[in-house]
């Protein structure tokens, strides 16, 4: 990333926000007149240029986090192709007018919802993962039929390279464009009166979007983040929660929105439990220090800026009387932070006071669901929440009893890739929904519109002038409509 005062040539400049935007509007209606074969075209264009660019993906994405190929298959380009398939499969459906059923009064009336697109987008999105979330919104927003804006985050400049010549192969500007460049340019764009705003990213840069949005009336979406928990009672597979909260936790390196951020754990088990967390980050990473530090199948923090703000987590978690069970280990050189477990950790501390977006796993005891519930209900209501029980009382217990965007009971992450389930926060973690067919819907106005088929006496008979006929027949009315 560009320190410098001048910022790199690729970086969208004013001007070029501005022209953007005014060839997307004139261009919109054209696009909105497209049919569902035509957004089709495009949904299987963009799979076969993620396949085609795949190597060069995974490279770029290797240069900006070491991550491995792997991996960037799996949480990358499977989550993609499979949700513009998904699209694919079902757009016909979706943009076929919804019916709906209409009171007595209305008879000779057919009502229906109608989708439409709302216009020109702009995709703002984070670096964690810089090719889903860059590219899932897109699916979304031309499917619904809108033009589109697309701004990822500076953060990740190989990859970004690879993105702009993607969209520049795949689309002609004035239907999706790609402009690069730091928050100047994000607040650029968010000046733009755009009809809608797909944002992910941290619940205190959601609040400028919307206050933004706001400013044009436009309408958002906002996946934000915040502390999602893992719970795992006395009942549990404990192989099981501890592979899946691994997995979760430490994919990525921890900078993933939906990562578990703390366990709490029943008492009684809490050391099996921890014990086989490190069995299991073993296995994955490697059994010594430093075999997990040279792994090739574990990623780097994205920056210096981040690698301080981890490291001084966990340096304050430590100071106040918590213990580094395993890992600890850093390496500002290569932005490295082991794989952490945490134990006997003060809440008041950062760690479970503040999202971690890195690999640090506070694991705390608990003697009761209600104390699991007081800690989770006390801070800000979480992205994802997992639930790791054999005992169904507990999990809807939880479940009735804490609000979460999406929960994942005795599994890990994989709610995610299922376009099936819309995805999304609630208040603090997020605004709407996306996915699959909410995310087709979020790009989308329901337009609600009312057919007149035949007949209109029964309207005709409440139109002025109110003589005392009528007036009689709506007092008819309002006792046969005032229900039991």
């Amino acid at each position: 990333m560009s320190t410098s005062a001048s910022p790199p040539s690729s970086f969208a400049s004013a001007d070029d926000i501005e022209r953007v935007f005014a060839a997307q509007r004139a261009h919109a209606p054209a696009v909105r007149a497209t049919s569902a074969d035509q957004r089709k075209d495009k949904l299987r264009r963009l799979c076969d240029g993620l396949r085609t660019y795949r190597t060069e993906f995974q490279n770029a994405i290797h240069a900006d986090f070491r991550k491995a190929p792997a991996e960037v298959d799996l949480t990358e380009l499977k989550p993609l192709l499979d949700e513009a398939q998904f699209a694919i499969a079902h757009l016909d459906e979706w943009m076929a007018p919804t019916r709906r059923s209409s009171p007595v009064f209305f008879t000779g009336t057919r009502s229906e919802i109608h989708y439409e697109p709302k216009g020109v987008a702009l995709i703002l999105a984070p670096w964690n993962y810089p090719l889903t979330l860059t590219l899932a919104p897109l699916i979304g927003a031309v499917a619904a039929g809108n033009c589109v804006t697309l701004k990822p985050s500076e953060k990740t400049p190989h990859t970004n390279v690879v993105l702009k010549k993607l969209i520049g192969e795949l689309y002609e500007e004035r239907e999706v464009a790609l402009l690069t460049g730091a928050k100047e340019v994000a607040q650029g764009l968010l000046e733009q009166p755009y009809d809608h705003v797909y944002f992910t990213g941290s619940p205190r840069v959601g609040r400028l979007v919307m206050t933004a949005a706001a400013d044009h009336l436009a309408s958002v979406t906002l996946e934000l983040g915040g502390k999602s928990p893992a719970v795992v009672d006395e009942t549990a597979d404990l192989d099981l929660a501890a592979q899946r909260i691994a997995w979760s936790k430490f994919t990525n390196a921890g900078q993933t929105c939906i990562a578990p951020d703390y366990v709490l754990v029943g008492a009684p088990v809490h050391d099996a439990l921890v014990a086989r967390l490190i069995d299991t980050i073993e296995q994955f990473y490697g059994a010594t220090a430093a075999l997990r530090r040279a792994s090739d199948d574990y990623t780097r923090l994205i920056d210096d800026g981040h690698l301080d703000r981890v490291v001084g987590m966990l340096e304050d978690a430590v100071a106040a009387g918590a213990t580094v069970a395993f890992g600890g280990q850093t390496n500002a050189e290569t932005r490295y932070v082991s794989p952490t477990i945490l134990t006997d950790v003060p809440l008041d501390t950062s760690v479970m006071q503040k999202e971690i977006f890195g690999p640090l796993l506070p694991i705390i005891p608990v003697s009761t669901v209600d104390e699991a519930l007081g800690i989770i209900n006390e801070r800000p209501n979480p992205l994802s929440m997992y639930l790791f029980s054999q005992r169904d009382t507990t999990v809807e217990t939880i479940l009735g009893r804490t609000t979460a965007g999406s929960t994942c009971v005795n599994e890990g992450f994989l709610h995610y890739a299922n376009p099936n389930l819309p995805f999304g926060g609630a208040g603090h973690s997020g605004i709407g929904r996306g996915h699959g067919e909410a995310g087709f819907r979020a790009f989308s106005n329901e337009r609600s519109v009312l057919w007149r088929r035949y007949g209109a006496s029964l309207v005709q008979a409440v139109l002025p002038p109110f003589t005392d006929r009528k007036e009689s027949f709506l007092a008819a009315l309002l006792r046969y409509f005032s229900g039991p």
